[in-house]
């Protein structure tokens, strides 16, 4: 074995020697969100929903009859939806100029913006003839505070990123460094030294490259062949405790491996199958990775087999971490599903190109 190798991977991990402490860990650093991540299917859906709920509630106060409150609402629909688009489409151009703004100056651009986009929707009434004169004051109020409602709304939801983002990765920096496996791979490298020097070598540095990963700094996205390499590291390190009883099958689509995931969303989930399926039954299981990419989506699935009254059902605390961050990386856009059917339980992922 190379000891310059087992040096610098351990200097990598501890560059100040000695046992590890908590403070040899990276800081957990995010970079800015980016408040008006306007270009999402889900925001506009619910920004257009938003408006439109407004405009049906605001019609009522002018009319009379149920007639005239579907006029009324037709009208201030044909201003209302132009100008939440243009504040959408807006919004969405000049998102990453905008997150480099501080906070109040993020506020104030995006109150503007709405402002001058009803202040467009007035217009196109006032150019049809269907007001008179035409409220271009009311309009402006009408727009900085529908506009106020959507950028909390936007607040919140880039603040909803950051924390679970970073719990997210302290949950698994824990899973990464938890005594038992750490000290199984260990182990398992130690008994293989004198006998199969060469499959000792591979054995760490597959543990450094999952340690690489595990303390790397947090991103808000990664390429899905970055979460398959991860995959293999591990896998391939619990094929040297298994052996034979864990049989893996990859079927990957090289056309899917630019689509984006939350970094270490995979990595639970071929844990999961090997912990349930492969590690309590003697005969092992059979765990199946693929994806494929359908047009504009991007289809993942993690299949294991779960042989009769061996399989351990968990809390499915790892499941719901992958479906929330998931979620908010994609929003609607994202799908997660799992089911145990037949002996066979999978999770597929479906994720936007």
């Amino acid at each position: 074995m190379k000891d310059s190798w087992i040096l610098s991977s351990y200097q990598d991990l501890h560059p100040t020697g000695g046992t590890p402490q908590a403070s040899d860990m990276p800081a957990l650093q995010s970079p800015r969100e980016l408040v008006f991540d306007t270009c999402k299917v889900g925001v506009v859906l619910r920004a257009v929903l938003f408006v439109q709920a407004a405009v049906v509630v605001g019609a009522m106060f002018g009319a009379d009859t149920a007639w005239g409150w579907l006029v009324q609402t037709a009208v201030l629909t044909g201003a209302a939806l132009p100008a939440t688009l243009i504040w959408l489409l807006a919004a969405c151009a000049i998102k990453k100029p905008l997150s480099r703004l501080p906070m109040l100056w993020q506020w104030t651009a995006g109150l503007t913006l709405g402002a001058l986009a009803a202040l467009y929707g007035c217009a196109l009434l006032t150019w049809m003839g269907l007001v008179e004169p035409a409220p271009w004051l009311a309009s402006a109020a009408a727009g900085v505070l529908l506009t106020a409602v959507l950028v909390a709304g936007l607040v919140w939801r880039a603040k909803a990123r950051m924390p679970a983002g970073t719990t997210a990765q302290l949950a698994e920096l824990q899973a990464r460094i938890r005594p038992h496996f750490l000290f199984n791979t260990l182990n398992t490298a130690i008994a293989l030294v004198r006998e199969e020097p060469a499959k000792a070598e591979n054995l760490l540095e597959d543990l450094s490259e999952l340690f690489r990963h595990a303390l790397a700094e947090t991103q808000e996205a990664v390429p899905l062949w970055q979460e398959l390499e991860l995959a293999k590291h591990y896998l391939a390190i619990e094929q040297v405790r298994f052996g034979d009883r864990l049989r893996v099958e990859w079927h990957v689509d090289n056309d899917a491996s630019r689509a984006k995931l939350p970094p270490l969303i995979l990595q639970p989930l071929v844990e999961n199958a090997v912990k349930h399926g492969v590690e309590p039954s003697p005969e092992g299981a059979v765990v199946r990775i693929s994806t494929q990419r359908r047009g504009g989506v991007v289809v993942i699935k993690v299949t294991n087999t779960v042989p009769a009254g061996t399989g351990r059902r968990g809390h499915g605390l790892a499941l719901d971490n992958v479906r929330q961050r998931l979620t908010l990386l994609h929003d609607v856009q994202g799908r997660f599903q799992s089911a145990l059917v037949g002996g066979i339980f999978q999770v597929r992922l479906e994720i936007p190109v």
